[in-house]
C-alpha cells in the first residue's frame, strides 16, 4: 500500500531531506519512500519509483511530499510519525551555547571574520540567487544544489570570472579547500598536487590514491559537471587552472574530466599551455591527441593520472607510475586466474556503482577484456540500457542517476536500494562477477561494512560461482578508517583493489579467462 502526506509550504534543503528518507527506509514495514519537495523535476523522477500519487501531482514547488510504500497502515503511520519528529528535530546548538542565527546573509558574513567561501544547499529554483548574493559579498561558492538552469548558471559563473572568485556547481559535490574536506570528501594528506574536477568521485579517487601513495593535495576544487558542456564553456575549470598556477603551493595540476566538448577542449589545451607548471589531465573516455605543451602528461584512467601527478609531485621519473600499475596488474592477474579455476561456467558482469565517474571508467576500461559493456550512462549512446532494473549480458549501473535516487539519499549513504540489487543480481546464475565501488569519506555513510556486508553475504550463499570484485575509495583517517573497511568485506569474501581501475581489470580478466576456458 502507498500512502502519502503533503505539507504545504514546508520547505526543507535536499540534505535533510535525504537523511529522512534514509531512516525511514529502515522502519520495519516499509519497503520504499520518497521525502522531496514537489517540484515538476522531482515529480518524474518518483513516478519511475511507483510512488507517485494525486496528492503529490496537485502539489506545489513549494511543497514538501512524504510518501511511503508499506506492508500496512501501522507502519505508514509508523513512517510518518517518525518523518515529522525528525523533521521538527531543532539543530545542536553550538559548543559555547551561543545561538548563532543570523539575520540575512549580509549578518553571517559580518559576524564570521575572514569567511571566503559558501557552501548553498537549498531548492534550485532559490539557489541561484542566493549564489549571486553570495559574489556580491565577494564570497566564493560551493553550489551543491541542483536543478539550477543552464542559463542561471553560465550567469553565476561569469559574475564570479569577472569578480575573481570560484562559481563550483551547480550539482558540485565534491571540494577539499585549504585541507577541509567539503561535502562528499576525504581525508587526505596536504601536499603540492592540485586538482581541478568537473567530477565528484573522480575528484575522491584520484585525491585518495595521491594521498594512500604519500604525496598529497594542496587544493581540489570541483566545477560541476555541466561546466565543460559548450553551453558553460568550462568557465570554472579555467578558473581554477589559473588560481592554481599562481599558487605557491601547488606544483603540479591535475585536471579531470568526461570528455569536453571539442570546442571547449580547445579552450582548456589554450590555458593549459599558459601554466608554466607540469599538467596532467585526465578525460574519461576521450583522449588528447595533440601535444598540448612538453611537461603536459595525459591519461587513460583515474589511476594513471594520480600516479603521474604522484611522481611529478614527488620528482620521480614518470616510469614509476607505469611500474606501480604494472605491480598491481601481476596481482589482479594472479587473482583473476584463481578465481577463473573455480568456476565450471563462463557468464556475465554486473557493475552496481554509486560513483557515475566509476562507471565511465569500466566502460572505458571493460570493453578492451570482454567486449560491449551496456550502461544507464553510457559513454556511447548505442549502448544505452532499455530498463536500468532489467538487465542483460555486461552492464554497468551509475545507481546515483535521478532514476534510483528519487526520495532517497544518495548511494554514498544509503546502501538500501543497491543491496536489493546485490542480492538479485548476484543471485543470478548466468552473473559470475559482481563489481562493486565502496566510496568512504566525509557525507558517506558511517557504518558501511555494516550496512553492506548482509546483502554481499546473502548473493554468495545464493551462488557459489559469484566473485564479487571491489574498490574502496578512502585513507585512514577518513572516519570509516578504510583498513578497518577492507579487512571486512576481505573476510566476507570480497576481492578488493586499491582503484577503481584495478577492481575493473580484475573483474574483466576473471570474465575474459572464464570464456577462453570455455573455448
Amino acid at each position: 500500500m502507498i500512502k502519502t502526506i503533503i505539507k504545504k509550504g514546508a520547505y526543507f534543503d535536499s540534505v535533510s531531506l535525504m537523511q529522512v528518507a534514509k531512516k525511514l527506509n529502515a522502519i520495519p514495514g516499509i519497503t520504499d519512500s520518497a521525502v522531496v519537495m514537489a517540484t515538476k523535476e522531482n515529480k518524474g523522477i518518483i513516478k519511475a519509483s511507483g510512488l507517485l500519487t494525486p496528492e503529490i501531482l496537485r502539489a506545489g514547488d513549494s511543497d514538501l511530499a512524504i510518501a511511503v510504500s508499506a506492508r500496512n497502515p501501522a507502519a505508514a503511520a509508523s513512517a510518518f510519525k517518525a518523518a515529522e519528529e525528525l523533521l521538527n528535530k531543532k539543530p545542536a546548538q553550538a559548543r559555547d551555547g551561543a545561538d548563532r542565527k543570523a539575520a540575512g546573509l549580509g549578518d553571517a558574513v559580518r559576524s564570521l571574520d575572514g569567511a571566503n567561501l559558501a557552501v548553498i544547499s537549498v531548492a534550485g529554483r532559490f539557489a541561484g540567487a542566493l549564489a549571486a548574493e553570495c559574489l556580491d559579498h565577494n564570497l566564493n561558492v560551493m553550489l551543491f544544489s541542483d536543478n539550477v538552469s543552464v542559463g542561471t548558471e553560465l550567469a553565476l559563473k561569469k559574475a564570479a570570472v569577472k569578480k575573481g572568485l570560484l562559481l563550483m556547481g551547480p550539482d558540485c559535490g565534491t571540494a577539499v579547500i585549504n585541507g577541509a574536506p567539503v561535502a562528499f570528501a576525504n581525508s587526505v594528506r596536504r601536499g603540492n598536487i592540485g586538482v581541478a574536477a568537473a567530477s565528484g568521485t573522480g575528484l575522491q579517487e584520484v585525491t585518495v590514491l595521491i594521498s594512500n601513495e604519500g604525496a598529497g593535495v594542496s587544493q581540489a576544487i570541483g566545477t560541476g559537471s555541466r561546466d565543460v558542456k559548450i553551453e558553460i564553456g568550462a568557465l570554472t575549470l579555467l578558473q581554477a587552472l589559473k588560481m592554481l598556477a599562481a599558487d605557491p603551493a601547488t606544483e603540479v595540476l591535475l585536471i579531470v574530466s568526461k570528455p569536453p566538448h571539442p570546442q571547449i577542449l580547445k579552450k582548456i589545451a589554450a590555458e593549459i599551455k599558459k601554466v608554466k607548471k607540469p599538467v596532467v589531465a585526465v578525460f574519461l573516455g576521450g583522449e588528447v591527441k595533440d601535444k598540448i605543451k612538453d611537461n603536459f602528461y595525459p591519461a587513460r584512467t583515474l589511476e594513471e593520472a594520480a600516479y603521474k601527478a604522484v611522481c611529478l609531485g614527488k620528482g620521480w621519473k614518470l616510469g614509476k607510475a607505469r611500474e606501480i600499475i604494472y605491480d598491481l596488474n601481476l596481482k589482479a592477474a594472479e587473482l583473476a586466474r584463481k578465481e577463473a579455476a573455480r568456476k565450471t561456467k563462463s557468464a556475465c558482469l554486473r557493475g552496481l556503482f554509486s560513483g557515475g565517474t566509476f562507471v565511465s571508467e569500466a566502460q572505458v576500461i571493460l570493453p578492451e577484456l570482454i567486449g560491449a559493456v551496456r550502461s544507464n550512462a553510457p559513454l556511447d549512446k548505442k549502448w544505452k540500457l532499455k530498463d536500468s532494473l532489467k538487465l542483460s549480458g555486461h552492464a554497468v549501473i551509475d545507481m546515483g542517476e535521478d532514476e534510483f535516487t528519487v526520495g532517497r539519499p544518495h548511494p554514498m549513504i544509503d546502501f538500501s536500494l543497491r543491496n536489493k540489487m546485490i542480492i538479485s543480481e548476484g543471485s543470478k546464475k548466468e552473473v559470475s562477477v559482481l563489481l562493486l565501488d565502496l566510496v568512504l569519506g566525509y557525507g558517506s555513510n558511517p557504518r558501511p561494512l555494516e550496512d553492506i556486508l548482509p546483502a554481499i553475504t546473502e548473493a554468495l550463499a545464493r551462488n557459489r560461482e559469484l566473485s564479487v570484485v571491489a574498490s574502496v575509495t578512502g585513507t585512514e583517517t577518513d572516519p570509516q578508517v578504510r583498513s578497518r573497511v577492507v579487512k571486512g568485506l576481505e573476510a566476507a569474501g570480497v576481492i578488493v583493489m586499491s582503484s577503481n581501475a584495478g577492481a575493473c581489470r580484475l573483474a574483466g580478466e576473471i570474465i575474459r579467462l572464464g570464456e577462453r576456458k570455455k573455448k
